[in-house]
């Protein structure tokens, strides 16, 4: 019988996002004030028209901080999407778990020094310091790579038929 779970999962805004968020309210605001008062534009009447043009593409830039993940398994395959602004999707990882070293809780005693110490990371949870996090580690393009997400119980369990020993719960 074939298995297949999906779950998504919200990023959580960072400081950094609000501070982008409010720096693209405040250029749009000189923006649209400047193109308001430039003698050439109101000359020509094109002042609201750039306006409302300032307006989307803010708006547009704003929405593109809104960021889902979607995990999706099948049958011990693991793929994760990163979905902005609930319009695009690009896959961001496709792996199977037999291909995992460890897949263990970010918050617990497995996520050693020698794990963190992997340059290459996906990120793919709702934030850095989520309680439900796990961390696997594999070989991923030619590379030794440390996927975070947030699986649930039911994907847990999943990769618990293929990879016994290699996954920690606790």
């Amino acid at each position: 019988m074939d298995v297949f779970l999906e779950k998504i999962v919200p990023r959580r805004k960072t400081v950094a996002d609000v501070f982008i968020i409010w720096g693209i309210v405040v250029a749009a605001i000189i923006l649209i004030f400047i193109s308001m008062t430039f003698e050439p534009i109101v000359a020509f009447g094109l002042g609201p028209i750039i306006a409302i043009g300032i307006i989307y593409l803010a708006y547009r830039l704003i929405i593109s901080r809104n960021i889902e993940f979607e995990y999706i398994v099948t049958n011990g395959d693991l793929d994760i999407d990163k979905i902005t602004a609930k319009r695009s999707r690009k896959r961001i990882f496709s792996a199977n778990c037999k291909d995992f070293e460890i897949l263990a809780r970010v918050q617990g005693p497995h996520f050693s020094q020698e794990f963190q110490s992997i340059a290459k990371k996906i990120k793919a949870c709702s934030s850095d310091n989520s309680p439900d996090a796990y961390f696997a580690v594999l070989n991923y393009k030619g590379e030794r790579t440390v996927v975070i997400f947030e699986p649930d119980p039911k994907m847990l369990d999943n990769f618990k038929l293929f990879i016994p020993r290699k996954i920690f719960v606790n």
